[in-house]
């Protein structure tokens, strides 16, 4: 790659996240080629001036390929499966940066067969939604070679508003997992106090107003404030994906013979809850599940409240 003029970059998954941080990288100017299983989700590139593939190896020529699917299989599939992006027998990109979600094992399982084919690979995951794309506030965890890191740091901060880098190998897997498992936990505090709060008289709009301004507000409650008061779970990430990322947090955890117990307990409230049928909502829709086991009848306030995560809002 020639440190004097951008790289090149492929993209493989432009499911809801891969779509918008594609979207950043060629809004930042930079020569994208995408793939996807399905080829409708990829128009919206396209329309932004995006080329297309026909298979994940097509894009074995470029410089940098970001990969960002849904499952551990869908990650071997496009990268050593037929037609996977390491599977040509004369070239092979030299940076392959992994966003998805994937246990520590897969990743090592990737990051080798990468290494036979001599392209360096960061493992890269990211906290965010669609809407945290949008609004330049995605944060990045990679791990890897540190010289990697350093070389593809501006393209990393072309997608996010931040990337940090947090050692060797996998271990950015449990950040990101950490993360997800923490998210799940204020989720379910957040709900509860909430409860508290609307069965005393208060309500929830009035409470969240008070918790956000507070030092205990954060990013996060704020941008959940809409969705518990007005109870608008269209899905930003789901239950069951939840879910997944409890049972990798809790394996770690036992591998690692650290005690979890609020983690624990809070992965049982998830698995109820879908259990219930929230597997399509946001999981934001665990203040639903906390309504009904305290005999509580919600309903929605509709009051406008902002996500302070509005396009263009400075802090």
């Amino acid at each position: 790659m020639d440190s004097s003029t951008r790289p090149t970059i492929g993209w493989i998954g432009t499911g809801r996240m891969g779509l918008e941080m594609a979207s950043r990288l060629i809004g930042a100017g930079y020569d994208v080629t995408v793939y996807n299983r399905t080829q409708s989700k990829i128009v919206p590139l396209l329309e932004k001036g995006a080329t297309a593939v026909a298979r994940p190896v097509d894009l074995a020529d470029r410089d940098i390929v970001f990969t960002m699917v849904s499952a551990p299989k869908d990650l071997e599939a496009v990268t050593v499966g037929e037609g996977g992006l390491l599977t040509s027998e004369t070239v092979s990109p030299r940076i392959l940066i992994d966003s998805s979600t994937v246990s520590m094992a897969v990743s090592a399982k990737i990051r080798a067969h990468a290494a036979e084919r001599r392209t360096e690979f960061l493992a890269s995951p990211v906290s965010g939604n669609p809407a945290v794309i949008a609004a330049g506030k995605l944060t990045i965890a990679a791990s890897g070679p540190r010289e990697t890191f350093d070389r593809v740091y501006p393209v990393l901060t072309a997608i996010g508003r931040s990337a940090t880098y947090v050692g060797d190998g996998e271990v950015a897997r449990l950040v990101k997992i950490a993360h997800n498992v923490f998210l799940g936990v204020v989720t379910q505090s957040l709900v509860e106090i909430t409860a508290l709060a609307e069965r005393g008289g208060v309500s929830r709009h009035a409470f969240l107003e008070f918790l956000n301004d507070s030092v205990m507000g954060s990013t996060f409650t704020r941008y959940k404030t809409p969705a518990i008061v007005n109870l608008d779970f269209t899905p930003t990430f789901t239950m069951p994906l939840l879910a997944k990322d409890f049972d990798l947090g809790l394996s770690a955890a036992h591998d690692l013979q650290v005690p979890m117990p609020i983690a624990a307990a809070t992965a049982q409230l998830v698995a109820s809850a879908i259990g219930a049928g929230h597997t399509e909502e946001d999981f934001a829709v665990l203040l639903l599940e906390e309504a009904r086991s305290a005999g509580m009848k919600l309903i929605p306030e509709n009051v406008p409240v902002k996500s302070g995560l509005e396009v263009g809002r400075h802090e």
